[in-house]
This record gives structure tokens, sequence and C-alpha cells, in this order.
């Protein structure tokens, strides 16, 4: 029992699949449609599908397409939301407009 296995033995014997059969050949495009008009069969094309108007976007676009990151401690976080939702939870980009306004107002930020 010191021989070992052949693990390529299987290749070897030959295979078990088949090869396929050639296809059969197709119908002449003119033969079928000379059936169809003898029989009354006309072609028919599908219709076109109706245009669905598209609707309007209900976004309101601000322009504000800019990230600004800060870091800020966890009070002055909280001030500003509870600054947004006493506004009706205005935008947070508008909130920082708002205050960037009152602050060039106080004459406390140069411009």
């Amino acid at each position: 029992m010191s021989g070992r296995v052949d693990a390529f033995a299987i290749l070897n014997e030959p295979t078990a699949f088949r090869t396929k059969p050639k296809p059969e050949e197709r119908v002449d495009e003119s033969a079928i449609a000379e059936v169809a008009q003898q029989n009354n069969f006309p072609s028919r094309q599908a219709p076109k599908p109706n245009a669905v108007p598209k609707r309007k976007q209900r976004r309101y676009r601000t322009g504000r397409n800019r990230h600004l990151g800060i870091k800020a401690t966890d009070e002055t976080v909280e001030r500003f939301y509870k600054a947004a939702e006493a506004r009706d939870n205005i935008q947070h980009g508008e909130l920082l407009r708002l205050a960037l306004d009152a602050l060039e107002r106080a004459g406390d930020l140069a411009t």
C-alpha cells in the first residue's frame, strides 16, 4: 500500500460530451412574407408608446453646492440646531447666511 492514487487518471478516459448537431438552415425571409401574404396575415409593427410629459421637479434650488466642514463644541452645535428649529427648521446654509449678515450689520465682521 505504498502506491499513491493517480489524481489525473480520469483525464485519460474519453469525455462523455457529445458535439452539438448543426443548426437547421433558416428559411428565407421572403418566403415567410409570401406565405403570410397568401394567408392574409399582414405584418404589423408595434405601436409607438405615447410620450409621457415630464413632471416639473419639486425641488427648491438654493444654489448652495459647496461643503463647509467645521469643528465645533457640542454646545455650539446644539445652539446652531436650536436656532434652526426656532426659525421653522430653516436650512442650515440659510441660517449661516443670516448669522453672517447679522455680524456684518453689527460691524463685527469685515467685508
